[in-house]
Order: C-alpha cells, then sequence, then structure tokens
C-alpha cells in the first residue's frame, strides 16, 4: 500500500493509499512505537463474467512504520475518507522543544546567562540577576 509521511506543526501524519478497500476490512494496531496498518481487498465476485483485463491487485495488505520514542501513539487518532487512511500521532510533550538557561558554576551573581533554544540553532541571551 502506497504512503506519504510528513511532520507538520507537533504531528505526525502519514497517508495509506487503499482504494476499493471495505472501511470494515481494515486493522489499525499499535505496539510500543510501531503502528500496524492492515486491510483487504476483495475479488468482486461477478456472475457470468469474462475477464478480460486483471491488474487490479486483490488479497491482504500489511504495512508497519517503526516510529521513534518522539511521538505519543496512546493519541494517534486515524480516519478513513476516499480510499485514504490517514493516521495522525502527536510529538510527545517530552520530546518537545524547550528552553534551557545556561549559568557558569563560578559566575557571580550579575552574570549574564544564555537561554538555547531546545530543537532549533537560535540562542537568546537574558540578563540573570
Amino acid at each position: 500500500m502506497p504512503m506519504d509521511a510528513y511532520r507538520v506543526g507537533d504531528n505526525f501524519v502519514a497517508h495509506f493509499d487503499l482504494p476499493g478497500v471495505d472501511p470494515g476490512s481494515i486493522d489499525l494496531s499499535v505496539e510500543g512505537n510501531t503502528p500496524t496498518v492492515s486491510a483487504e481487498r476483495s475479488v468482486p465476485q461477478l456472475e457470468n463474467a469474462e475477464w478480460t483485463v486483471a491488474e487490479r491487485p486483490f488479497g491482504s495488505y500489511t504495512r508497519q512504520l517503526v516510529l521513534g520514542r518522539s511521538l505519543d501513539t496512546d493519541r494517534l487518532e486515524a480516519g478513513y475518507h476516499d480510499g485514504v487512511l490517514t493516521i495522525s500521532i502527536p510529538v510527545a510533550e517530552k520530546a518537545k522543544a524547550r528552553r534551557i538557561t545556561v549559568t557558569p558554576a563560578d559566575a557571580p551573581a550579575a552574570v549574564e546567562a544564555r537561554t538555547i533554544e531546545g530543537g532549533s540553532q537560535q540562542e537568546a541571551e537574558a540578563v540573570e540577576h
């Protein structure tokens, strides 16, 4: 099953193409940080049909994603619309960028401290009194 995946803001999003799949056959499970998508596309049962071309695949499909630990798979959301399964997983709070102020241990009380932005290359200066 073809897939697109990307991060937008604080969410990881993946789209799985599952055209012609009965939504009731879709199974989504998560073990640790590994979501597994399973689905089945049945062969159409047509009476008196003489197939001339059969290019569309039928049968069972499974796809696993091994994700980093920075995602909160307990809050995974999924939806199926127009033959596309979309899952969205928020970034875990503990993995989000945060500010950390670093002050030299041997500095006097009025020395400048540097605030480092987690997850970026920017530094902002702050004066500590």
